[in-house]
Order: structure tokens, then C-alpha cells, then sequence
């Protein structure tokens, strides 16, 4: 457990407000990001049904989990000893058993089994079994859809997250730099990210990294036009272009950056594009504050876009904050025009810029908090076209 236990109560009583006005009684939490969030769980355990259960009049959740890993429930978790439950091997891959046939039993012997159940129905770690099986198992519950109900209370952070935060962004600028050193023409692709994923891992002198929830993306050459590629053995080339996309990871929060290097001459119609993403991503990141919208910060970036007669149609951006394999983002609300999320202080997003032109692109990004005033970068490292 890492945060002090009322920072967990906090979080349980926001939980508990928000399903109130949903008309939750039970949410069964699946995503391991909220797992943490609610009880302070982290193990790489996520391959294996797993969930926490909040009951709108129980102090605090329950955290089920597979019996090999209940040691790391008592560890990592605030939670009394009681609440967390553990469901035997014979559950394990062994259909048409599972372990959500156990939970089912758990809800029917607490009485819980007529109320209102919510359910993470678009999480990646429930499946269409572990549906199928809460149904078969609890005939007169009302299943509802929790609409990322705890991801949504995850948006605006503590004072301590932010810490946190700004703990991985210290790393991610290390990992960058290091980036920056390792890509050079003749160097193998995977040479350069393991130098790149050992300096995520080293961290500072003052802490270590953490793993990021996805690895290191860095597409090269053609493969600028195309996204979330990974890094083969094939060698760097002069002349060609690379854009890295990592995240610092601590205490699993997360901070993501994303930069390009470009190797040999300069190419002015790279160097120009560069800049005028650079002087999107400013315009939307003025109008960042309180009060208001990611609508705004879209609509300023686009028109910087319109003016250099640029066409983006992907999204510019995410909320960040926890993160587990295979995402960093929160799910929640996407900096795209029509998003009408009000920002609050201490909102943070992943404000990334994907220029994409047929067989070549470019990529900047900051992690950007939202201050009782206006905003401010998690990071300090120059987003300028990186030559060498």
C-alpha cells in the first residue's frame, strides 16, 4: 500500500456517489488500473479473472483474487484481512469452470444477489465468459453497464498522484534523452530500445522506474505513416525518420512523451511540419484551465492544422494517470472536437499530435496537468525535429 488509507476512503466515497447516481448497489471492478485505484493491488496477475467488489453500504471492498496471489493482496492492499477472498486452483483453465462461478456463490451467500450489479462491460479483462457465467450464476440480479464508472473518478487527481506523476516524468525525460544518444545509423532497432528500456527501468539516482504499460512504439522510415509499430532488429538508416513514443512509469502511474529524430540531412518539409504541430499543440495547451472544455483545446488545435491546410483525423489526446498492459490511457474522455468534459484542476492528459502523410510522419506530445489557473507540463525537453 503506497498511499495513506484515507486517501483510499476518499476514493471509495467518490466511487460510491458516482453509483449511487447510477443506481449501482454492487460494482464489480475488473480493470486492474481501478483494482489499484480502489485497494492499492499490483501484481501482473490481470491474465487471470480477477476483480474487486464495492458494495454501496459496506465500508470497504472486497478484493477476489486467484489463491496464488492472495499473499499479494495482503502486501499491496489496505483491505482487512476479510475482504479479500481467494478461489482455488480447480478454477484455472479448466472449463467450463471459472473462477466468476465462485464469485456468483460468494453474492448469493452475502444476500446480494437481487440488487443492481454493475459490471465493466467494454474493460479488457472481462470477458464474454465471465458475463455469461455472472448471468447463469445470478439469475435475479439487473446487470448494468458501470459506463468506466471508477475511471471517471480517476480523472481528477490527489495532490499525492500528481506527485507520482511527476515522478514518471523525470523518468520518461531520461528515457528520451537516452533515445535520443542510441539512434544512430547502423545501430539495430532493438539495441537501441533496450538502451531505452533500461534507462525507463534506472530511473533517477533519487527512485526507480517502473514497467510502462505498453512498450517501447518506434516506427521507422515508412513506417512513420502507420502507428503503435514496435521495434525489429533491422538497422536505423541516414536519412529517415524515427518516432519514439514511451512513457516514465512510477508507482504505476504513468507519463508519456512522444519526439522524433530524424537522421542525416535536413529535410525542410519534415522541419516545417514539425513546427507546425509544435504550434498546434501550444494553441491547445493555452486554452487548457479550468472552467473550460476539451472541446476548446481540440478546437484551437485544429485550427492551427487548418491554417497549414493539414488533414488529422485521429484523436489528439487521452486522460492519463495509472496504467496496466495493453494501455496507459484512462478511457475516458478524448481530446477530439465535441468532447464537451469540463477540465477540473488537477486533470492530466496526454496531449499527442499523430502527423501521418502517405509513406512518412512526425509526432510530438506532451503530458499536460490542468493548475487552479490555467495548465503545465509534466516534462521539459524540447519538442523540436531532433537531427543528428
Amino acid at each position: 500500500m503506497f498511499f495513506e488509507k484515507q486517501e483510499y476512503k476518499d476514493r471509495l466515497k467518490k466511487v460510491k456517489i458516482s453509483m449511487q447516481k447510477k443506481g449501482i448497489d454492487l460494482l464489480v471492478s475488473h480493470d486492474p488500473a481501478n483494482m489499484n485505484y480502489l485497494t492499492g493491488y499490483d501484481a501482473w496477475s490481470f491474465y487471470y479473472a480477477q476483480c474487486v467488489l464495492v458494495h454501496i453500504n459496506e465500508d470497504e471492498p472486497i478484493c477476489f483474487v486467484r489463491a496464488q496471489d492472495g499473499g499479494g493482496a495482503y502486501i499491496k492492499t489496505y483491505l482487512q484481512d476479510k475482504n479479500i477472498i481467494e478461489y482455488d486452483e480447480k478454477y484455472i483453465h479448466t472449463w467450463p469452470l471459472h473462477p466468476y462461478k465462485y464469485l456468483a456463490e460468494i453474492i448469493i451467500k452475502r444476500k446480494w444477489d437481487s440488487l443492481n450489479i454493475g459490471l465493466e462491460m467494454d474493460s479488457h479483462y472481462f470477458t464474454a465468459f465471465c458475463y455469461e457465467t455472472l448471468k447463469k450464476g445470478l439469475p435475479n440480479a439487473k446487470f448494468l453497464d458501470s459506463e468506466r464508472l471508477v475511471n471517471w473518478v480517476r480523472v481528477v487527481k490527489s495532490n499525492e498522484e500528481i506527485k507520482l506523476m511527476q515522478s514518471a516524468a523525470r523518468i520518461v525525460e531520461n528515457g528520451m534523452r537516452t533515445a535520443f544518444k542510441s539512434i544512430n545509423p547502423g545501430v539495430r532497432q532493438c539495441d537501441a530500445v533496450a538502451d531505452i528500456q533500461k534507462a525507463l527501468f534506472n530511473g533517477t539516482d533519487e527512485f526507480g522506474g517502473d514497467y510502462p504499460s505498453i512498450t517501447t512504439l518506434l516506427p521507422t522510415g515508412k513506417g512513420t505513416s502507420a502507428s503503435h509499430l514496435t521495434a525489429t532488429d533491422e538497422k536505423f538508416v541516414s536519412g529517415e525518420a524515427t518516432i519514439i513514443e514511451i512513457a516514465g512509469a512510477y508507482k504505476r502511474y504513468h507519463c508519456p512523451m512522444a519526439r522524433t529524430v530524424l537522421l542525416g540531412e535536413k529535410d525542410q518539409k519534415k522541419i516545417d511540419t514539425m513546427k507546425a504541430t509544435n504550434e498546434a499543440l501550444e494553441a491547445g495547451i493555452a486554452v487548457t484551465k479550468p472552467g473550460n472544455t476539451v472541446d476548446d483545446v481540440a478546437q484551437k488545435f485544429w485550427g492551427v492544422l487548418d491554417k497549414y491546410k493539414i488533414k488529422k483525423d485521429s484523436r489528439t489526446g487521452y486522460s492519463i494517470g495509472i496504467g496496466y498492459p495493453p494501455d496507459w490511457g484512462e478511457q475516458t474522455f478524448n481530446i477530439l472536437k465535441g468532447d464537451k468534459t469540463i477540465l477540473q484542476p488537477n486533470v492530466t492528459f496526454h496531449m499527442i499530435a499523430v502527423m501521418q502523410f502517405g509513406d512518412w510522419g512526425v509526432e510530438a506530445s506532451e503530458a499536460v496537468r490542468v493548475t487552479e489557473s490555467g495548465s503545465e507540463l509534466f516534462c521539459n525537453l524540447s519538442r523540436e525535429l531532433h537531427i543528428k
